[in-house]
């Protein structure tokens, strides 16, 4: 087995060059990343459009495809546009980001 990256529950991620604090959540199944900043760094094009449940209800989101950054690790993820500017953080990483990373999580580091 291949030697897992340990992570923590917060990871400086490198989106296009640019370093963004994103927050590690094993519960979320994909990644998401706020509309304003998805913009900021000029991402896209839109390649599809997924329905997503939330605390919030449900909803159809633009998803894109990106190559991110993680701990010594480039991995490409799909990532969901969302709402996401009155949250501390403006990029989440989901479980299919992790498992193609190889990620561990220790939620002490």
């Amino acid at each position: 087995m291949a030697k897992r990256e340990i992570i923590g529950l917060t990871e400086e991620v490198t989106i296009k060059g640019k370093k963004v604090i994103a927050r590690i959540d094993t519960g979320a199944r994909r990644c998401s990343i706020d509309r304003g900043l998805a913009e900021e760094l000029n991402l896209g094009p839109v390649i599809d459009e997924r329905k997503y449940r939330s605390a919030a209800g449900h909803t159809k989101r633009p998803v894109v495809r990106e190559e991110i950054h993680i701990d010594n690790t480039n991995i490409t993820v799909l990532l969901n546009l969302s709402d996401r500017k009155k949250m501390k953080y403006r990029l989440l990483i989901g479980r299919e980001a992790l498992r193609k990373g190889n990620f561990l999580i220790d939620p002490l580091t």
